[in-house]
């Protein structure tokens, strides 16, 4: 049988062990930094005060509460807002020049399921990650996988029916005497 004998170490100079320590602080703060690049818009913004993020990923911020109790919208609902779009840098891409009507279940996903959380006469700013929005398409002054920005205010919304009973109104008003009837033979 053989037995093993132990070796003393040598003992480690004190510069050494300064040397590694150092070298593991800057690693930890190396990989803080790159953690914290790595952290983009969303998820700051996730932090800021005031802040609502869903469960599909959508942000929001309530700016104007609207009336207690009120409504909210539905997919089969036809929505009358004014509205602000922006990209993360500021630019505005579109901007509504009076009250636009908007079928709830017409829109991009994200602004859809922000006009369900509103209540009627509210006002909110709204994020959109690019899964919500365009995605990889690009669309006009819209770079592909941007997060879109919106300002919202829901001034009223309809159902989708009534608005085009009314449509069909307005349209048989504004057609001129003894004119045919769609479908109905002339003379009857």
């Amino acid at each position: 049988m053989s037995t093993v004998t132990a070796v003393p170490l040598r003992p480690v100079k004190r510069s050494y062990l300064v040397y590694l320590w150092v070298a593991i602080a800057i690693a930890c703060i190396a990989a803080f930094a790159l953690a914290r690049q790595g952290d983009d818009f969303l998820t700051r913004n996730a932090r800021r005060s005031g802040v609502v993020t869903t469960a599909s990923g959508l942000q929001y911020q309530v700016l104007e509460p609207g009336k207690p109790g009120a409504a909210k919208p539905t997919d089969s609902d036809v929505a009358l807002i004014t509205y602000e779009g922006r990209l993360l840098n500021g630019t505005v891409f579109d901007k509504s020049q009076q009250p636009t009507p908007m079928p709830v279940a017409g829109v991009v996903p994200g602004f859809s399921e922000a006009l369900k959380l509103m209540p009627k006469g509210s006002k909110y700013r709204v994020w959109i990650k690019p899964s919500l929005g365009y995605g990889a398409d690009a669309r006009g002054p819209i770079p592909a996988n941007s997060t879109l920005v919106f300002d919202i205010d829901l001034l009223e919304f309809l159902p989708e029916a009534v608005v085009r009973q009314m449509q069909m109104q307005q349209s048989m008003m504004g057609r001129p005497q003894g004119a045919q009837q769609p479908g109905v033979p002339a003379g009857q």
